[in-house]
């Protein structure tokens, strides 16, 4: 089973940049897709972004379509969600998971233990 934990959260004004972070511990993370969700207060867990095992397909949320990109280091077990132009209601507890099922964008693995980002307006 893979672990995760995610770093790279913060307080930002809204047209900033953040990049989150997620370091796998096991060996078998190269193996699965993973992806990136958010929890706002009061809302459900959302996806946000997959990417493939070998990073050469990506999947994003319309909300984040052109400004998030994901992108994974297979041989450093990372994987990172570069955060542009951000928007008040981006403001979310995110986190990341592996396995992620390319399919559904369902998490058939585990998750990390979230790191919050704020975006003040």
């Amino acid at each position: 089973q893979v672990q995760l934990v995610e770093s790279g959260g913060g307080l930002v004004q809204a047209g900033g940049s953040l990049r989150l972070s997620c370091a796998a511990s096991g060996r078998t993370f190269s193996s699965y897709a993973m992806g990136w969700f958010r929890q706002a207060p009061g809302k459900e867990r959302e996806f946000v972004a997959a990417i493939s095992w070998s990073g050469g397909n990506t999947y994003y949320a319309d909300s984040v379509k052109g400004r998030f990109t994901i992108s994974r280091d297979n041989a450093k077990n990372t994987a990172s969600l570069q955060m542009n132009s951000l928007k008040p209601e981006d403001t979310a507890v995110y986190y990341c998971a592996a396995p992620v099922s390319l399919a559904t964008m369902r998490v058939v693995g585990s998750w990390g233990q979230g790191t919050q980002v704020t975006v003040s307006s």
